[in-house]
């Protein structure tokens, strides 16, 4: 792991050293400079417009949310990647709906103080139980090892987001703190984890029992790794107001669920 963060806490890092760096070396790189192995999360922080799009902010005319004024199309400036890693989570929260179409509730805050975001819905809760072949309780392998899903059956038809095994890796991958808290009633058992480094630590998953008939949830919480986006602040651009757009388009799509965004419900339907 330690090679990981290394890798994880370089800035503009290619693949091969530079010029300079070989010149310094005799002005002839090594074959093993020239052709290098990384793992897939190396490979994921080294080339993320591969996995997220870019990390560099750009400027185009779109539709966004702004307070007082409302939807609007002017020119922003905002990183499509963390818009992405936003997105992941998202769109989880809303095909749990196709998995529970008894889910009515989603609960999305931005904490820009913070620079955390978290995305809350009372559909089925993720199992809570410990996959027989990998060993690790499942909220775990979907949501911090990569190529894992549910999204694997090329038999099935395909009506909910994510298929590649990436997902909500790639948000805990590009964020400095990333959390799940998750209640399973039918096993009656509530876990909670968190993942920290750009998901190279973890906590151990904390059980404890819940009452028989409590409400299954799931709740997302990150702190993107803003660093690696080139900013402090989620405030340096106008990303929060596209995330927000965002919000509105899942309130506009999702009969019968009540969508709030920082405790607001927002009004469903494309209409209202």
């Amino acid at each position: 792991m330690a090679e990981v963060r290394k890798v994880l806490g370089e800035k503009n890092t290619d693949a091969v050293p530079s010029g300079k760096a070989a010149a310094a070396g005799g002005g002839k790189k090594t074959v093993e400079e020239i052709y290098q192995k990384k793992t897939q999360l190396e490979h994921i922080v080294l080339r993320p417009d591969t996995y997220i799009g870019s990390v560099e902010r750009i400027t185009q005319t779109m539709g966004v949310w702004d307070e007082g004024v409302g939807f609007r199309t002017r020119e922003i400036a905002y990183v499509p990647g963390l818009f992405k890693i936003f997105d992941e989570i998202l769109v989880n929260a809303a095909d749990n709906k196709r998995r529970d179409p008894t889910m009515n509730r989603v609960e999305v805050n931005i904490d820009i103080d913070r620079n955390t975001v978290s995305v809350w819905n009372n559909g089925s809760g993720i199992p809570v139980k410990i996959h027989k072949e990998e060993g690790v309780y499942i909220p775990e392998l979907v949501l911090g090892q990569l190529l894992t899903g549910s999204n694997f059956d090329d038999t099935e038809a395909k009506i909910t987001g994510g298929r590649n095994g990436f997902g909500a890796k790639l948000t805990n991958i590009f964020s400095s703190e990333f959390s799940v808290d998750t209640v399973d009633s039918r096993a009656r058992k509530r876990l909670q984890q968190t993942w920290k480094s750009n998901m190279t630590e973890r906590s151990d998953p904390i059980i404890t029992p819940v009452a028989e008939g409590s409400e299954d949830y799931t709740k997302v919480t990150f702190r993107p790794d803003l660093e690696k986006f080139r900013m402090v602040s989620l405030s340096d651009n106008d990303v929060v107001q596209i995330f927000k757009r965002r919000v509105y388009d899942l309130a506009g799509c999702l009969e019968g669920v009540k969508v709030t965004l920082n405790g607001k419900e927002i009004p469903t339907g494309f209409e209202k």
